[in-house]
């Protein structure tokens, strides 16, 4: 499954030159922001980190701990496959960026923060504090470049991943009956294949980096797309072991297909009514869904406080 090349082909192997408005203009560059307070990246990381703390406390309001206890399991195997699942995608990140910058395992304190704050904070501002991490304390002249080109990639190969699944998946959709709207599904696909196509027509302009590193970065996201679909149902068959692995699978790979369609109403009702297809057992499923939604919510409370706090002392002392 080598979808890198195409997109990537057009790069040069030349190393890779600091972003250029010349060169893409339709993308932001952060040079002038750079230039007019060149000590914005010392005040910007701390406040990220002053924003996840009081955005996990903030959040602690809603936790319910009782029905939290009552639902966890107490399998040492839930727990292992869990905590590698909430990991893989900043490890996944790491890999990347120790092949681009050479960054120590040291810096995924700053990718878990990145992580979380995209998460419990606002989308892509994690990538905001990234850059303005990379610029103090990572040694790289213009990070820029490849953090656009990281994220572009991203969201390139979860649309291929989409478009794939949409093809598999077409005809059970359609034999279901889930209430999808035609109109809507087709002007969801449509706005996948249409920001794919335009990633793909202006790949001259949007990447910075050579070839082989998007070609790199291209399969590692591959890889977390299918490995999160794999752990995503290996932990949903941990907490219901009677259902066939196999329909946990197909019931993963399907929540990442709805996820990633735009312009869907009720994504959790459609899900509900696939896995009530699929399992039979709506009221367990539901609770499943529930266990693993309420887990995720209290791990990233938990590292965006620690990960805040230390993010804080180590602005303050360094």
């Amino acid at each position: 499954m080598d979808q890198g090349g195409d997109f990537a082909a057009a790069s040069s192997d030349a190393p890779a030159a600091p972003f250029d408005v010349g060169r893409a203009a339709h993308i932001i560059d952060p040079k002038p922001l750079v230039e007019k307070s060149r000590n914005w990246p010392r005040y910007f990381g701390p406040a990220v980190s002053l924003m996840i703390l009081a955005a996990a406390l903030w959040q602690l309001r809603d936790l319910d701990f009782t029905q939290i206890a009552d639902l966890i399991p107490t399998s040492p195997l839930f727990w292992l496959v869990f905590v590698i699942a909430y990991f893989q995608a900043p490890f996944s990140e790491w890999i990347m960026f120790r092949r681009l910058w050479g960054l120590p395992f040291s810096s995924m304190g700053a990718l878990l923060r990145k992580f979380v704050s995209n998460e419990i904070l606002l989308g892509y501002l994690g990538e905001v504090y990234f850059y303005a991490w990379a610029r103090r304390h990572a040694n790289v002249a213009a990070p820029f470049g490849a953090i656009k080109d990281v994220t572009i990639l991203s969201a390139l190969t979860g649309n291929i991943a989409t478009i794939v699944m949409v093809i598999v998946a077409a005809p059970m959709i359609s034999q279901l009956n889930l209430g999808i709207s035609s109109r809507t599904f087709a002007w969801s696909i449509a706005f996948v294949m249409g920001t794919s196509i335009l990633f793909l027509l202006l790949r001259r302009t949007l990447f910075t980096l050579p070839r082989a590193e998007l070609l790199f970065v291209t399969n590692v996201h591959i890889a977390r797309i299918i490995s999160y679909a794999f752990l995503s149902a290996l932990l949903w068959h941990l907490i219901l072991p009677g259902v066939n692995f196999t329909y946990w699978l197909l019931l993963a790979t399907m929540r990442q297909l709805l996820s990633r369609l735009p312009f869907m109403p009720n994504k959790d009702v459609i899900f509900v009514s696939l896995a009530t297809f699929f399992v039979g057992r709506d009221t367990e499923v539901v609770n499943a869904m529930a266990l693993l939604a309420s887990l995720t919510v209290a791990a990233h409370l938990l590292v965006g406080l620690t990960f805040g706090l230390t993010g804080l002392i180590r602005e303050k002392t360094s």
